[in-house]
């Protein structure tokens, strides 16, 4: 059976050439939304995809704005809202050394290297230069890491851990 990969949701149409604003899930929009990539569309109430070919992807505001073949009008995509796009695992490409999908750093328990744990990775932000890594404490505390060499030492996403270096004020 075919694993899923949420890559974003269709939350409105943008003018009337049919295209949809998405907020996007995925790790990474230029290689997702790139023009002639397939999309699972997949609609509440409804087991069956829709199978979408993006024809052109645009930024706006925080918003990924697409544009599929065959559905270049407001009134095609306006039932395409509150659907969730998804590609199968197949569909994933294999990453350098230190990259990773977001699915496999979140739910990674996380350890100084002094052998303590801290929680367990959450959420990745990223808001630029590099990912920021937010993992829940095991005293309920929010901690942000960021994603760097000099932070995270290493990642084991078969055994779910990460080990990170404790550098002075991060974890404070």
């Amino acid at each position: 059976m075919e694993k899923w990969f949420n890559v974003g949701k269709i939350v409105n149409t943008h003018g009337i050439k049919g295209e949809v604003r998405v907020i996007s899930k995925t790790d990474f929009p230029e290689e997702r939304y790139k023009a002639g990539n397939q999309l699972y569309l997949f609609m509440p109430n409804s087991s069956t995809p829709v199978e979408l070919t993006v024809k052109q992807h645009r930024t706006h505001k925080n918003f990924d704005l697409l544009i599929f073949e065959g559905y270049e009008n407001i009134n095609l995509v306006e039932k395409f809202r509150d659907g969730i796009l998804k590609v199968p695992e197949s569909q994933l490409s294999n990453l350098q050394e230190d990259e990773f999908y977001f699915h496999e750093i979140i739910g990674c328990r996380v350890f100084l290297s002094s052998g303590d744990e801290i929680g367990k990775i959450t959420e990745i932000l990223t808001p630029g230069a590099n990912d920021v890594w937010v993992i829940k404490g095991t005293g309920g505390k929010e901690i942000l890491i960021p994603y760097i060499e000099e932070v995270v030492k290493k990642v084991d996403v078969r055994e779910k851990t990460v080990l990170i270096e404790s550098i002075e004020g991060l974890l404070t």
